[in-house]
C-alpha cells in the first residue's frame, strides 16, 4: 500500500467509520474532532461495530486542526454549515501536494472551499449508514462505498488508498450528476425521517409517504436539470431511492439524528438548497419547501 497518511477533519460517524476501516487495514489515520471523542479514542481506541466484526482500533486522534500538516490526504467530513470555517482553518496547515477531498452532503462544498480558502478540493459522494453510539464508538448499519471524480492522477491516488483497505470507491466522469443523485436520496429521506423519527424501512413501506417521496424527487431532478446537471431519469431515481430504503432498512437519517440530539441540521444544504435554487431558476418546489420549513421549525424550537 502507498505511504499515505489520511486525516479526517470531523470525527463524527462518517469520519470515524471510514477512518476506522482504513486504520484497521494498516493505513496511518488521524481523526480530528471533539474532545469527548478524542479522549475516548486515546484511552481505548476507536470502537467500530459492524455485523461482521466489533473491535477497538488504534489510531491517532486530536482536537488540533493543525495536525493536518502531517497528512497527504485530508478528508473533510464536517457538517455543511461548517464548510467555510473549516476550509479557512485547514488552509494554512496543508502540506505541499496534500489532497483535500469532501465527504460531505450537499452539492456545493467544493466551490465554497475554493471561494473562501483557495482550496482545490475533490468532490466525493459517500453512501453509508452509520451513527455514533457513544464517545469514540461508531455503529455501521449499511453500505459503505464512495464515488469520486472526475478521473485524474489525484483522484486515482485517493481511490487506490480506499480500495486497498477494502472500501469500494468508484471513479465517475459525471461527478456533478453523482452529487445531485445523492442530493435526491438525501432530500427524499432526511426530512421525512427527521419529522417522523422513522427508520427507512417504514418510510418506504407507506404508500402515502412514497407519494411524497416521488414528488420530492421529481422536484430535485427538475431543479438539477435546470441547473445544467445531467441526471438519470426520474423513474430510475425513484426506483433507486425505494431500493435504498430496503437495503438500509434499519437506518435513520443524519438529520433525524441531529434533531434527536438537539443539534443544528444540514437541511439548508438538502431540501433547503433545492428550495433556494428552485426560486433562483423559477422552478416550483412546493414539497421540498414544505418539508424544509417543517424541519427548520423543529430545529428552531
Amino acid at each position: 500500500m502507498e505511504n499515505e497518511h489520511i486525516a479526517f477533519v470531523g470525527a463524527g460517524a462518517i469520519g470515524c467509520y471510514f477512518g476506522g476501516m482504513l486504520a484497521r487495514a494498516g493505513v496511518p489515520v488521524t481523526l480530528i474532532g471533539r474532545a469527548s471523542h478524542v479522549d475516548a479514542i486515546w484511552r481505548h481506541g476507536l470502537f467500530l461495530e459492524r455485523n461482521d466484526f466489533q473491535e477497538y482500533i488504534r489510531l491517532d486522534a486530536s482536537t488540533d486542526i493543525g495536525v493536518v500538516r502531517d497528512a497527504s490526504i485530508v478528508v473533510v467530513c464536517v457538517k455543511t454549515t461548517d464548510t467555510e470555517s473549516v476550509a479557512a482553518a485547514i488552509a494554512p496547515h496543508l502540506a505541499p501536494g496534500a489532497l483535500v477531498v469532501s465527504f460531505q452532503n450537499g452539492v456545493d462544498n467544493v466551490e465554497r472551499m475554493q471561494r473562501v480558502a483557495g482550496i482545490a478540493a475533490i468532490p466525493a459522494v459517500v453512501y453509508v449508514a452509520c451513527a455514533m453510539s457513544g464517545p469514540g464508538r461508531v455503529k455501521h448499519n449499511g453500505r459503505g462505498d464512495i464515488v469520486i471524480g472526475p478521473d485524474s492522477a489525484a483522484v486515482q491516488r485517493i481511490a487506490r488508498a480506499f480500495e486497498q483497505a477494502g472500501i469500494p470507491c468508484r471513479i465517475s466522469e459525471n461527478i456533478a450528476g453523482e452529487l445531485w443523485t445523492k442530493l435526491v436520496m438525501n432530500s427524499a429521506y432526511n426530512a421525512i425521517s427527521a419529522l417522523t423519527h422513522a427508520r427507512y424501512r417504514y418510510i418506504v413501506e407507506d404508500p402515502e409517504v412514497r407519494h411524497v417521496m416521488k414528488e420530492i424527487i421529481r422536484e430535485v431532478v427538475a431543479v438539477g436539470t435546470a441547473s445544467g446537471v445531467v441526471l438519470p431519469d426520474v423513474e430510475d431515481l425513484t426506483a433507486a431511492a425505494f431500493k435504498l430504503g430496503e437495503t438500509m432498512a434499519t437506518a435513520t437519517s443524519s438529520t433525524e439524528q441531529d434533531i434527536a440530539r438537539r443539534r443544528p441540521t444540514e437541511i439548508d444544504s438538502l431540501n433547503g438548497y433545492v428550495d433556494r435554487r428552485g426560486k433562483e431558476l423559477a422552478v416550483p418546489t412546493p414539497v421540498n419547501s414544505t418539508v424544509y420549513a417543517l424541519v427548520k421549525f423543529i430545529e428552531r424550537h
